[in-house]
């Protein structure tokens, strides 16, 4: 029998009646799970998923035959990239029906996040604006690119993950580049200016000061809102400075009893995390380029920022 804990975002897989679990093949796994949460999370653009496929990935690990296993990485990589390709594919069709925009699943990133992508190399990979852009990729054409862009695997290693010619792969990640290309975030903030924006945003956003918020904002800023129909959230984009600024205000200068905002950094991006009572209400990421704020995506979602709270309260607790 099995049993699935979670604990902090992460999960842990206890063995339970007549099938233990060898500890080197625990060990085997366990070393693999971090990369392997990575991939998963690049394919899906949801924490959570990505948990519940490294999951089934160990479950079938458990019950292969190891002596047809020459190599653990790749044997677990091809199975959960075709478990993911499966997920995407019924997860097209449940984000055609989501209440308002939909975005990413935030995971907290950097130096004090407790978790697989804390110390992540190739964080453009994990912004919510790259996850966005994969949106538009089939699911082959997107595991092709994930794998090929932030795992640098070669076109005949992905054509043995997905059981492809290496040629097939190589048409594959063109056309994903070609889909790309024009719209891939070139100018992201270093983490050093991208929190020093975020720390005068929020002074600027909690003071209701329109004028330095509004000096913060590109003209042709956007804001996002993901509430998912679980909690209030504009269900349509704001554009413009102006009305970004005056959204935010109206927004941030709300007297919430309880109330603490602290900047950190999601998805490899200065990020506004706000508390009440110390459960997380909403994440508000900014995409920062040039000493301004680009894009601003607020996820209230309680399901989509259930990984992050669990990361956020482990760091806290350190």
């Amino acid at each position: 029998m099995l049993r699935a804990v979670r604990c902090h975002g992460k999960r842990h897989v206890r063995m339970l009646g007549f099938v233990p679990i060898a500890p080197e093949e625990l060990r085997e796994f366990e070393a693999q799970r971090p990369r392997l949460f990575a991939v998963a999370y690049r394919l899906l653009g949801s924490a959570s998923e990505a948990e519940d496929a490294v999951q089934d990935t160990f479950l079938r690990w458990h019950s292969a035959d190891r002596s047809a296993v020459r190599e653990p990485a790749a044997w677990l990589t091809k199975v959960l990239t075709n478990l993911c390709l499966t997920r995407l594919t019924s997860a097209r069709a449940r984000r055609e029906s989501y209440v308002g925009p939909w975005l990413p699943e935030p995971v907290a990133t950097g130096p004090d996040a407790e978790g697989p992508l804390a110390t992540a190399e190739r964080h453009d990979t994990v912004s919510l604006a790259f996850l966005l852009l994969l949106e538009r990729l089939t699911p082959p054409e997107r595991a092709v690119f994930v794998l090929r862009e932030a795992f640098e695997y070669g076109h005949r290693e992905i054509a043995d993950i997905l059981d492809l010619t290496e040629s097939a792969s190589q048409q594959l990640y063109r056309r994903a580049r070609l889909r790309l290309a024009d719209d891939r975030p070139r100018f992201a903030a270093a983490p050093e200016e991208g929190r020093r924006v975020a720390r005068r945003f929020l002074a600027a956003a909690r003071g209701g000061d329109l004028a330095a918020l509004e000096s913060l904002l590109a003209d042709d800023v956007v804001s996002w809102a993901d509430g998912g129909g679980r909690t209030p959230a504009a269900r349509r984009p704001v554009f413009g400075a102006q009305r970004v600024a005056r959204y935010l205000a109206g927004w941030t200068s709300r007297d919430y009893p309880g109330l603490r905002v602290v900047v950190t950094e999601v998805n490899g991006e200065p990020a506004l995390a706000a508390f009440v009572d110390g459960t997380l209400l909403v994440v508000v990421v900014l995409e920062v380029a040039g000493g301004l704020v680009r894009t601003v995506r607020a996820i209230n979602n309680p399901d989509k920022i259930a990984y992050l709270a669990g990361q956020l309260s482990a760091a806290s607790l350190r």
